[in-house]
């Protein structure tokens, strides 16, 4: 496996620091969190567009778009990640709802709508730092995006009234925003792709793909940490007065979502694994499946229940989970893929 950048090496301390700086941050500077807060256009927060454009864009940049088509036609590889991502995902986190959560339905439901916002962010770095195969990555995001877009009301009216009704449980009424919806995939997703594409396409035809990739990415590349630690900063700076006043609810809604991270991989890499793929698209499909879109699950719970809900205050601790199980997640392939995956020819010597 490459070694790690200095950056990507210490990456959990820089993660730490940076949930610690955010929660000061709160405490020092209420004035500066309600800013945070403030700073919107419809129900997307531009202090968090800000972080995941900049921590999106290194990862697009570095995808072979020539490579898309061959990957779309791998049958076995779209089948399995449908239905990790939008059959098993969903169902996994409306039973650890209701197994953790069974006398809260304001977090429980707000923890299914976790469960309903399939990753399309943050799993770019995830990917990247795994060495997984980045254009399989990018292709399984756009899948997410689609699916999001065409089902994720339906799956909320089904998850939410439907099921529960069947199984004889409570239900609950949510009027999801097809818009924001939508929104959210063209700016989280649309705005950086665009970029990526648009960027290698004009350097390769202007300078050449050796230069794009041997001189440009390399200096481009850290601005995705750079992104990320800058978004945990912001995000923990919004939530620290809800993560103060609310310890043991906070602690109750992690608990099932470290479950849900932890069981979700697993299984996406053991089912992977199982069908043959290897190193490079078993991550992919792994991360992909396990990691979640935040930012649309704290807009759809805002937008429906109000900034001050249970629901919502389970979406923003999604990614309050989501990070460091994640970047663990990335230390455990690197550590242990040489030993999965032995002779495996996705574990490059060398990766930009």
């Amino acid at each position: 496996m490459p070694r790690l950048s200095f950056l990507d090496r210490f990456l959990p301390l820089w993660i730490l620091l940076a949930m610690g700086l955010g929660l000061v941050l709160s405490r020092v500077a209420p004035g500066l969190a309600a800013w945070l807060d403030g700073a919107k256009i419809g129900t997307i927060s531009l202090p968090i567009a800000l972080g995941l454009l900049v921590m999106m864009y290194p990862p697009l940049a570095k995808v072979r778009y020539d490579k898309a088509g061959g990957i779309v036609a791998d049958k076995k590889l779209m089948t399995l990640t449908i239905v990790l991502n939008w059959v098993a995902g969903p169902t996994l986190m409306f039973a650890l709802g209701w197994i953790f959560l069974p006398d809260q339905p304001e977090l429980r439901t707000g923890l299914i709508i976790v469960g309903l916002a399939r990753c399309i962010a943050m799993v770019l770095v995830w990917s990247d730092l795994s060495c997984a195969d980045r254009e399989a990555t990018a292709v399984l995001v756009a899948i997410n995006s689609l699916f999001q877009v065409l089902l994720f009301g339906v799956l909320g009216w089904f998850y939410l009234q439907i099921l529960p009704s069947w199984l004889g449980l409570s239900t609950t009424s949510a009027d999801f925003s097809f818009w924001a919806i939508v929104v959210s995939v063209l700016v989280f997703l649309g705005i950086p792709l665009l970029a990526g594409v648009a960027s290698r396409l004009i350097a390769e035809h202007t300078a050449g793909r050796e230069w794009y990739e041997e001189r440009f990415l390399p200096v481009v590349s850290p601005l995705a940490l750079l992104g990320l630690l800058y978004t945990i900063v912001v995000l923990f700076c919004l939530q620290g007065e809800y993560i103060m006043a609310q310890p043991w609810t906070v602690a109750r809604v992690a608990l099932p979502l470290l479950c849900y991270f932890v069981v979700m991989f697993s299984v996406a890499l053991v089912a992977a694994r199982a069908a043959g793929m290897p190193y490079d698209r078993c991550a992919s499909v792994a991360f992909t499946a396990a990691g979640n879109n935040f930012e649309l699950a704290i807009a759809v719970a805002i937008g429906t229940f109000g900034a001050e809900s249970g629901q919502a205050l389970a979406g923003t601790v999604g990614p309050l989970v989501e990070v460091p199980v994640l970047v663990a997640l990335v230390y455990f392939m690197r550590w242990t893929g040489p030993k999965l995956f032995p002779a495996d020819a996705t574990l490059p010597p060398a990766r930009v």
